[in-house]
């Protein structure tokens, strides 16, 4: 009897699964348009409409470090017509905020990750390092360390270069700006010697020889950059900081909608022309089942935690 109680109460949810989505999906974005999140929300959403027949519409809700739009779709309905798509900022959020309209763990059902943008480690031509071992040794014998730039405090980049400070037990100070492009600016005027940068805005400068990559602060080389070694590999083992990607649903969202979801956008990340299109923003696309994707915004949210404690950062 209880067999066949269970099985009476999964044909509505079956048959939810089979008719899904039968009305347009909304993405949201919790960021400006333009931004990689953004871009790699569209581009899924054009090739997820062209299987479904309708386009998912994707809006920008910007505001707070995304948080604004996150919270929007923590409290929309659980039936997998609201989604999210969002940046590292997701975990980080959870430690760096004091009160959160949210819970990142609690609030949210993991659907599929999108992909991993790693930072290079880049220094002006003047800093007499070539590897980071001997990065290290420099830092180390200047009183009071070096600054480093990022593209805002509270950032991946930023705690990068936290993690970086407490891993090789140096002095940074880290120099915040409004975005990659300024940091880039200063690095490449010698105002400040190293960076935490994403590839896109830092390879072209690479290539030019204005400044020079020394790692690259994924677990693994990167096929975008595979002559660059990383930060792990080149003296500090275990070292792995990078932005990364994934959609999400409200909590509670059916297991067979976002079982869908995640076979279609996992479809989706292995074509050709979405991996060309996120190789252009420094992405490599990594597709995951949703229970993996749980278990590593659990791994991201406290590996951040404990970044964010150690260097004392807060959002501005």
């Amino acid at each position: 009897m209880k067999r066949i109680l269970a099985a009476l109460l999964l044909v509505p949810c079956l048959a939810l699964a089979q008719g899904y989505p039968s009305r347009q999906v909304r993405i949201i974005v919790p960021y400006p348009p333009g931004g990689a999140t953004d871009v790699m929300a569209r581009v899924i959403a054009q090739k997820l409409g062209e299987t479904w027949g309708q386009q998912p519409l994707v809006e920008n809700k910007p505001g707070a470090s995304g948080s604004i739009g996150s919270d929007l779709v923590a409290k929309s309905a659980a039936d997998g017509y609201t989604l999210l798509m969002q940046g590292t900022q997701h975990a980080i959020n959870l430690s760096i905020y004091k009160q959160l309209p949210y819970d990142t763990l609690r609030d949210f059902t993991p659907v599929a990750y999108i992909g991993l943008a790693p930072f290079l480690l880049v220094l002006h031509p003047s800093v007499p390092a070539t590897s980071v071992t001997e990065l290290i040794a420099w830092i180390k014998t200047r009183p009071g360390g070096v600054n480093y730039g990022s593209s805002g405090v509270g950032g991946a980049a930023h705690l990068a270069g936290e993690m970086f400070k407490t891993a090789a037990g140096v002095q940074f100070t880290h120099i915040p700006y409004k975005g990659a492009a300024p940091a880039m600016a200063d690095l490449l005027g010698g105002q400040v010697p190293m960076v935490f940068d994403p590839i896109p805005t830092s390879l072209p400068h690479v290539r030019g020889g204005r400044i020079k990559a020394l790692a690259i602060t994924s677990a693994q080389r990167s096929p975008l950059v595979p002559e660059v070694p990383t930060v792990a590999e080149s003296g500090l083992p275990g070292f792995e900081v990078a932005a990364w990607f994934g959609l999400y649903a409200p909590a509670a969202t059916p297991a067979d909608i976002v079982g869908k979801l995640n076979a279609e956008v996992n479809r989706v990340l292995q074509l050709p022309e979405v991996k060309e299109k996120f190789a252009a923003l420094g992405a490599d696309t990594s597709p995951m089942n949703a229970d993996q994707f749980a278990l590593h915004l659990r791994a991201e949210v406290a590996k951040f935690a404990k970044a964010i404690k150690d260097s004392g950062a807060k959002a501005e």
